[in-house]
């Protein structure tokens, strides 16, 4: 790419942290340094040599330098990370999308760990994993208390060994352990099938290395099978994002030859990018260019794109410019809503530093972050509804998380009704049996957002959400 922004999903240790953050690598230094606050900096001196004479037993001085940037860098926003040694050769070994792990994507819940999504065909997916749980211990440790990257250390280990996750699933009212063996993850991101004649399913459960390929692979085989396809649905539901140049690529699949994909804005001259739905804008230099294999008909089939709660960053890109061209009609629910981009700079040769350095924006203009993309259509989960869709973890959820920069956020009084009723029904649901609540596969018959895509394609009614709103931009926590 001719560009500087070239940006990867962080899956490092089979988990995705700050919910599935996409970042900007970039290892060439900046040429000039900030001015430095000199009465700050003699403070922060002065605190260290206290610590280091006064503190009641020995410190670990290199541990107390490692400790303050950590912490300058966590205040920031969710996502911009100190790597040591450790964390950052597990970072460069996981953008491959190859890593050894469990295979869950998770973010942080009142000092637990919330598993956003198990990665599909991992063995936290085959262990029964779900959307929601919460670890609350690792082996024998309690989860309460660590950060997130202590936790994802913890869940990290050689292929073959054991890992003993203590699950609190709070819909079940019920608490318990699942050992898992970890194994390098090779995760297969794009499925597909003919649903019923003249109607195809594809879904893209990560945006990785190989995932343009697979998906016009895919597409082939579709038209293969039926070369008058009346309608295809993207699924993109608890798909945490990954590649961008592979985002725009997908995106490029459907759009018309040039048109915006996402653009990019911060201080840095670098980051202010428009990514077009062109080769020079999603192709590695030298690479082939896949999207020529695709039949032409793609860019006008009839398309629903399926998202959910879980669907983050790249996703919401590929959603935000299908939908800002009129090309698709987004269904579901609203998304994550992840839109910075964070660069990943070394600081020498075994340490790094990742960064928030700007926002994505849809073609029209629209920031994504913390607020993610509404759908055209809203869709409960099952025909029967979705009440705790209010309780779901999104951006704006996040502690210290960035703010839109598109006006204040205020808080939605809907919402906020929607969650007191959320966790009212809640507490009845949990007398339930658990086999009652078991939500079905995504592609499966039984699969309620798919049936109404489906039934969007053929222009019969669709059943819409008589629960979910619009969420609003959330006051930015302090």
């Amino acid at each position: 790419m001719g560009h500087k922004l070239k940006v990867a999903g962080w899956i490092s240790v089979g988990v995705v942290a700050g919910a599935l953050t996409t970042v900007s690598l970039q290892t060439v230094a900046r040429g000039t340094l900030a001015p430095l606050p000199l009465e700050e900096l003699q403070q922060l001196a002065a605190v260290f040599s206290m610590v280091k004479s006064d503190y009641v037993e020995p410190v670990d001085e290199k541990k107390l330098i490692t400790d303050a940037i950590s912490g300058m860098v966590a205040s920031l926003d969710p996502h911009s990370q100190y790597f040591d040694k450790k964390s950052f050769k597990e970072f460069r070994e996981g953008t491959s999308g190859r890593f050894v792990g469990v295979g869950i994507e998770i973010t942080q819940e009142d000092g637990l760990v919330k598993i956003v999504s198990p990665i599909e065909g991992t063995p936290a997916f085959r262990a029964g994993l779900k959307t929601n749980d919460l670890i609350t211990k690792i082996d024998d440790t309690a989860v309460k208390g660590l950060s997130l990257n202590e936790a994802v250390k913890r869940m990290r280990g050689q292929p073959n060994t054991k890992v003993i996750l203590t699950i609190l699933r709070r819909d079940e009212n019920r608490s318990f352990p699942v050992t898992i063996v970890r194994e390098e993850i090779r995760t297969q991101s794009v499925r597909s099938k003919m649903v019923e004649p003249g109607y195809a399913w594809i879904r893209l459960s990560q945006f990785q290395e190989r995932t343009v390929d697979d998906f016009v692979r895919k597409v082939e085989d579709i038209y293969k099978q039926d070369p008058n396809l009346k309608g295809m649905v993207l699924d993109l539901r608890n798909d945490p994002g990954g590649l961008l140049d592979a985002a725009v690529a997908i995106s490029a699949a459907f759009l018309p030859e040039n048109v915006n994909v996402v653009s990019t804005n911060g201080q840095l001259p670098e980051s202010k990018f428009t990514y077009r739905a062109a080769p020079e804008s999603y192709l590695r230099r030298g690479a082939s260019d896949p999207l020529k294999r695709l039949p032409a008909a793609l860019k006008s089939v009839p398309l629903v794109v399926l998202v959910n709660e879980g669907s983050a960053s790249a996703s919401e890109i590929v959603a935000g410019a299908l939908q800002d061209h009129k090309r698709a009609t987004i269904m579901g629910r609203q998304t994550f809503g992840k839109g910075s981009v964070q660069t990943v700079r070394p600081l020498g040769p075994d340490t790094g530093l990742k960064l928030t350095t700007a926002r994505y924006y849809t073609p029209s203009g629209a920031s994504i972050q913390a607020k993610g993309i509404v759908p055209d259509v809203m869709v409960d989960e099952t025909e029967e509804g979705n009440l705790f869709a209010a309780l779901r973890t999104r951006e704006a959820d996040l502690e210290k998380h960035l703010a839109s920069g598109q006006g204040d956020e205020k808080k939605d009084p809907v919402r906020e009704k929607a969650r007191e009723l959320a966790l009212k029904k809640l507490e009845e649901e949990r007398n339930k049996p658990a086999a009652d609540r078991k939500m079905p596969e995504f592609g499966s018959e039984q699969d309620f957002p798919l049936a109404q895509a489906l039934n969007k394609l053929k222009g019969q009614p669709v059943m819409m959400s008589k629960t979910l709103t619009e969420r609003k931009d959330e006051p930015k926590s302090n």
